[in-house]
């Protein structure tokens, strides 16, 4: 078996059987590259169902000198799970990575914005250029209901169940749920509908899409990145924020709020308690609350 050959079965595998998301997919492809170029420069001639563990080690070590610790250990993940993935084919009998150990890393928590700092952001839009009222609806959209922003983006008209008070995501491995929606938040999208949206001359293909930029076609996840960084340094807030900032602000303020975390769960598409978990960023004093508030002998 050739690298090539494996890359392509390795991506139909990861679309068709697991349902991967075409990112994802590029993330594992891209882990595979590395290996095939780190091969191709120590003019090592190996082919995936030939390597053993003393050359992966290698070039995970040589790797290790470029990339951080976070970096190194996604890596290494990517990697058992080609092997694991060629094992599953009948390809070679074993896993080459099952005895390379990954780096201990502690969890990694984003920032999380303040209701008082997501507030100044909103209100840092300027709703006399034609796509403020645009950008106002998408982030309070994006804040009110939790969501990715490949989910966001891709949001269509006819997912607004706003007489039953739910919007239809599609998640990753295109897994459908419903999302609670608030009142406000359904007014904004109206309002944008009617007046922003119906102004755009809207590209074919694109009729149904939710969010749209000025030439009519589906906003990329870059342009979200840029916008929120751009009215982050407006606002003065110096956090390291992102669109999934937004998503982990959602969880945590209602969680603080008294929120059950299975309905969390549920709302942010997790398919185990244990990822939600991990967006759950309390601090101490949230902590004593919860104790002082609900502890029989408090």
């Amino acid at each position: 078996m050739k690298w090539k050959a494996a890359f392509t079965d390795y991506e139909f595998y990861l679309k068709l059987e697991k349902g991967m998301a075409e990112n994802s997919i590029l993330s594992y492809a891209g882990d595979l590259k590395k290996l095939v170029d780190f091969l191709v420069s120590e003019e090592i001639v190996v082919s995936p169902i030939n390597i053993q563990k003393d050359t992966l080690q290698q070039f995970i070590y040589e790797s290790s000198k470029v990339i951080n610790a976070r970096s190194q250990a996604r890596l290494i993940s990517g990697l058992r799970n080609f092997f694991d993935y060629l094992i599953f084919e009948n390809y070679r009998p074993d896993n080459p990575m099952e005895l390379i150990e990954s780096p201990k890393i502690g969890r990694k928590l984003p920032d999380t914005l303040s209701v008082e700092e997501i507030d100044r952001l909103i209100q840092s839009i300027d709703l006399s250029l034609p796509q403020g009222e645009r950008n106002r609806t998408l982030l309070e959209t994006l804040y009110s209901c939790g969501l990715r922003v490949s989910e966001l983006i891709s949001l269509k008209i006819s997912d607004l169940f706003f007489d039953e008070g739910f919007i239809r995501v599609l998640g990753k491995g295109d897994k459908q749920r419903l999302v609670p929606i608030n009142i406000s938040t359904k007014k904004l999208i109206v309002e944008y509908i009617q007046s922003y949206r119906s102004q755009i001359n809207v590209q074919k293909g694109f009729e149904d899409t939710l969010f749209l930029n000025r030439r009519g076609k589906m906003l990329s996840r870059v342009m979200i990145f840029t916008i929120i960084k751009n009215l982050a340094l407006k606002a003065g807030i110096t956090k390291n924020i992102s669109p999934h900032t937004f998503r982990h602000s959602f969880a945590t303020h209602l969680l603080e709020r008294g929120a059950d975390l299975r309905a969390i769960q549920q709302m942010l598409g997790h398919e185990s308690i244990t990822t939600t978990e991990i967006y759950m960023h309390l601090d101490k004093s949230f902590l004593k609350e919860v104790v002082n508030t609900y502890h029989p002998r408090k």
